[in-house]
């Protein structure tokens, strides 16, 4: 049985008075700030007793949120970064949009009671060369990234006004080819009563005729998280440049059951044996996250199906809830509608509880609009994710030009909000990655950079069959290392592999001692970033574990510890195992791009992307290394390595 979902003709809500509901939806962005302000309380003396004060206070790694904060002008912080007199405020975490429903930037204590004394030379080193980004302010999630008229467009998560999480309206780019960008204006505004506390994420959907329609997340003026449809104002524009907001909005509100801060980021929709178009939110019912499913006609009236298309006890509120179709049998993506017995579904949700994108495959029954994984024991939340590092809030879409299913995410910074306002951005975008089904394995997806990154390989260097002994670190002559795309094999005499003994000692990335830790097999990889003294070093490295009855698990691991010398930036060890079959090379793909880098194990299985803040390893002094850390082997290690050319993205 069905039910008729609530629709804007019975909102609950207040709305604005009605001068501002008649507000254009295409109206340039007015300067607002969402968040309520507090003063800052600037240190005036006894400083040693007050930094005292702040790391009793807030030490801890799991104290509590704050208060948002006020932006102070970017010239106080910059000339305060290197001061011990820093307001308080900008001494820990300010978290930005817990009270308004979503969730802020970092949590817990700040990063480091000492700010660190950037210059404004290593500050610009941080922007990266072939990544999008926004030329300035704040920027999160991609929103309903879409192949139209022979145009790539991604709209984003943006904030005009400063380089924190507020003021959100959807930023524009388009490009050619997913590497070149062209920014144009903002899309759409927080201008009406339904979404007056932010524009967020969205999806777009094109319709057999062409059409395109775009349903979003709007925040009302009573922080409600709605659903909104948005449609182009001129569809024979293919550069989509303005918006126009369905004047019934909204269109869907909670149901009953729902909290209203717990209802958002609708999905690309997809057609029914039935006919209709079908589409998940993402939400929860206490501590089980869940994805509500509506089904609809016309994107204007919807129907709320009993159920969840699935939910995982324990994960909390899912966000950014992606699902769609991979083949089993062709290398292709398939569009979001397409089922069969040769198609496995991808259900995916961000956490909100813990910031990770986690994914499962599964089968997709879609007459009852219920999804069951293929193995619970890694279901949604509690086993595989796309990326182990810094990636959040993706979103996929159907590239019909290229028959391909293309990922974006959103990459956040690993320093602190004082940094960020005083070199004036803040986050960015990966490269876009293909996703695939692992024929091999039969229990992964594959995730790639697109292959029109490739176009920006400059010259290249061939390393073939060095050698590197237990404990010992080889330069690989390069030249500057800050913009790199890397391609490594590395291999252990499978005679040595046999001969070691296993024990039962355990390992995990994320808990171990980073590359420092010593075992018979590992860990031996790549140090990016790393200045001549080896003072700063960001090692990408395997970790091959051998149990006492002889079985070997291979982790792919990624250390931050002594990426930097500042005190401000998170210092992390990322990491997961890798799936290796029989008979296949250890492979590595890393991109460098400044102050981001991607990695990938094994053809994709695992990927790992970190943001990275070196002081020294910059400009012409950061290198490129290989290293061996184990105790008891030798690697054999073969690397391509190309200097890499910065992309065009132009300004509208």
């Amino acid at each position: 049985m069905q039910k008729m979902a609530e629709t804007n003709n019975s909102v609950p809500y207040t709305q604005l008075p009605a001068e501002d509901n008649n507000t254009s939806s295409n109206s340039p962005a007015k300067c607002r700030r969402r968040p309520k302000r507090v003063s800052f309380i600037v240190l005036t003396g006894l400083v040693a007793a007050l930094l005292l004060f702040v790391a009793v206070k807030y030490g801890n790694n799991e104290a509590e949120d704050v208060n948002p904060g006020p932006v102070p002008p970017q010239e106080t912080v910059c000339n305060m970064l290197g001061s011990n007199l820093m307001p308080l405020t900008t001494m820990r975490t300010v978290a930005r949009g817990v009270a308004e429903g979503v969730s802020a930037k970092s949590r817990g204590r700040f990063l480091g009671l000492r700010p660190f004394p950037w210059t404004k030379q290593m500050l610009a080193w941080q922007r990266t060369s072939f990544h999008f980004q926004p030329k300035k302010n704040w920027m999160n999630d991609p929103n309903g990234p879409l192949f139209y008229k022979g145009w790539y467009h991604l709209f984003y998560q943006y904030n005009p006004e400063a380089a924190v999480w507020g003021n959100i309206v959807w930023g524009h780019a388009v490009s050619r080819d997913l590497i070149h960008w062209q920014h144009l204006p903002v899309a759409m505004v927080a201008d009406q009563w339904y979404d007056i506390n932010g524009v967020w994420t969205g999806s777009a959907t094109i319709l057999p005729d062409g059409k395109l329609v775009m349903l979003y997340t709007g925040s009302t003026n009573e922080s409600v998280q709605v659903q909104n449809l948005a449609y182009p104002a001129d569809p024979s524009d293919p550069l989509l440049r303005k918006w126009v907001k369905y004047e019934g909005n909204p269109v869907l509100v909670p149901p009953p059951g729902i909290a209203t801060k717990d209802f958002r980021d609708p999905t690309t929709a997809w057609t029914t044996p039935q006919g209709k178009w079908r589409i998940t939110i993402g939400s929860k019912v206490n501590k089980t996250g869940i994805s509500l499913v509506y089904d609809t006609i016309d994107f204007k009236k919807f129907e709320l199906l009993d159920g969840v298309l699935h939910g995982v006890p324990g994960t909390g509120m899912w966000e950014c809830v992606d699902f769609y179709p991979v083949s089993k049998v062709v290398e292709n993506g398939l569009d979001t509608s397409d089922n069969g017995p040769a198609v496995k579904h991808v259900l995916k949700s961000s956490l909100d509880d813990d910031r990770n994108d986690y994914y499962a495959l599964g089968t997709y029954d879609a007459v009852a609009g219920k999804w069951i994984p293929d193995n619970p024991t890694i279901d949604v939340g509690i086993g595989l994710r796309y990326d182990y590092g810094n990636f959040y809030a993706s979103k996929t879409f159907y590239d019909q030009e290229k028959k391909r299913r293309v990922l974006w995410a959103w990459i956040t910074e690993g320093d602190s909000e004082a940094a960020d306002i005083c070199k004036g951005w803040a986050s960015l975008q990966p490269i876009p990655r293909t996703i695939k089904y692992d024929k091999k394995t039969g229990s992964n997806i594959i995730t790639w950079p697109v292959a029109e990154v490739e176009n920006l390989r400059l010259n290249s260097k061939e390393f073939d069959k060095v050698e590197v002994k237990p404990g010992s670190v080889f330069p690989l002559e390069v030249g500057t290392a800050t913009q790199l795309d890397i391609m490594a094999e590395f291999e252990i005499d499978p005679k040595v592999l046999e001969r070691l003994e296993g024990n039962n000692a355990t390992y995990e990335c994320r808990s171990s001692g980073g590359s420092a830790e010593r075992g018979a097999l590992g860990p031996f990889g790549l140090l990016v970033l790393t200045d001549k003294g080896l003072s700063e070093q960001t090692p990408i490295y395997f970790y091959i574990a051998k149990d006492a009855a002889g079985n070997f698990t291979t982790f792919f691991c990624n250390d931050l510890t002594r990426s930097s010398e500042a005190t401000d930036v998170r210092k992390l060890i990322y990491g997961s195992t890798v799936p290796v079959l029989q008979g296949e090379k250890l492979s590595l793909r890393t991109l460098v791009d400044h102050s981001i880098v991607e990695s990938f194990a094994q053809s994709g299985r695992t990927a790992i992307t970190s943001r990275v803040y070196p002081t020294k390893a910059i400009y012409e002094d950061a290198k490129l290394y290989l290293f061996n850390n184990a105790t008891d082997v030798s690697i054999t290690a073969s690397l391509k390595i190309w200097q890499m050319n910065s992309a065009n993205i132009q300004s509208s």
